[in-house]
């Protein structure tokens, strides 16, 4: 064969071989499915992006994930979707315990390994929980207030109580106004599903018979922020930091909205909640599970520590930045790069 000839059969030769073993790669790696509580809160969306990086990056084949919209049924339909798509790992996110039994034991079944994210529940079987202590958002919350409020009354928009992370971070506020800063009343606006129309309704009432409310906590800036924001600014109450009558605002979450909300005044404070990390570690942890691997107490190689929540049930819990005027320009911080 003359020369050039070989040289151009390599040249082609060479791309085909190569997508060859591409696809060899892909179909080699395993299918993972990803539960999405919601798709209406810029934390959730955000972490969506994430997933579909770390997937990726770490050579997982993943399905479409699917948006249960705080729906057990809807959740429950998903789980048995990727599973009949050929699903040999699932990351999802409990939103209600008696859902999160039932598809733990339809995961079980099949021979499906579970990575739960965010939301611990109550009982497994599940491979490991990616999550942050939701009780040290509630505290963290509440000692911000504590110390730039002496007195009054201070209110908790509450996430819904049949998810344990509402529960978490409501105890943890409350015990901690309780024991800590007696001289100030505490509120509590309750809402289903996360709900930013409850939110908005009840803070609605709250302004109307507590005219002189000091400051609010939310459970989640990703949904109430806009409609607190709003609620305040409709009834002549939204004053920026160091002005009189200024409602001191901290919530949870860690995204952009609330970032720009510090900056300008707005609000406090957040507690940032490492959706890059939920991703990046949720993966992980799974493709360890559908390898069989198992895993124990004790600190990880990533700065956290995985701790025996419930019996069955092991946590790693991931750290969770208070942010405030003084750091919310931190580039490292995930929502200053997206």
């Amino acid at each position: 064969m003359p020369k050039f000839a070989t040289i151009l059969k390599g040249a082609l030769l060479g791309p085909v071989l190569a997508f060859a073993a591409g696809s060899a790669l892909a179909a080699d790696a395993p299918k993972v499915a990803v539960d999405l509580t919601t798709l209406t809160s810029p934390f959730w969306t955000s972490y969506n992006k994430y997933i579909v990086n770390e997937a990726k990056a770490q050579g997982v084949d993943l399905l479409q994930p699917f948006n249960s919209e705080f729906d057990t049924t809807k959740q429950i339909t998903g789980v048995q979707n990727a599973i009949t798509l050929g699903a040999k790992g699932l990351i999802f996110t409990p939103f209600e315990s008696a859902a999160a039994g039932t598809i733990l034991k339809t995961a079980e079944k099949a021979n499906v390994a579970v990575v739960a994210v965010d939301v611990a529940p109550t009982a497994g079987p599940v491979a490991v929980v990616v999550r942050a202590d939701n009780v040290a958002y509630g505290e963290k919350a509440c000692k911000y207030i504590g110390e730039h409020v002496p007195e009054g009354p201070v209110v908790q928009i509450m996430g819904d109580q049949v998810s344990i992370n509402g529960r978490d971070r409501g105890n943890g506020f409350r015990d901690c106004i309780t024991k800590n800063y007696p001289k100030l009343k505490l509120l509590e606006i309750p809402t289903k599903a996360w709900s930013g129309a409850d939110a908005a309704a009840g803070l609605d009432t709250i302004l109307n018979s507590t005219p002189d409310l000091k400051a609010i906590y939310m459970h989640a800036g990703g949904v109430f922020l806009a409609p607190t924001l709003q609620t305040l600014k409709r009834k002549g109450m939204l004053k920026l930091a160091g002005q009189p009558g200024h409602i001191i605002i901290v919530s949870n979450d860690g995204i952009p909205q609330e970032y720009d909300a510090i900056r300008k005044g707005e609000a406090d404070a957040t507690v940032s909640q490492p959706a890059d990390l939920y991703a990046k570690y949720g993966i992980m942890y799974l493709k360890e599970a559908i390898a069989g691997k198992k895993f124990a107490p004790g600190p990880t190689d990533h700065d956290s520590k995985i701790v025996e929540v419930a019996p069955g049930v092991l946590e790693d819990q991931l750290a969770a930045p208070l942010v405030t005027k003084e750091n919310v320009d931190d580039k490292s911080l995930w929502g200053n790069q997206l």
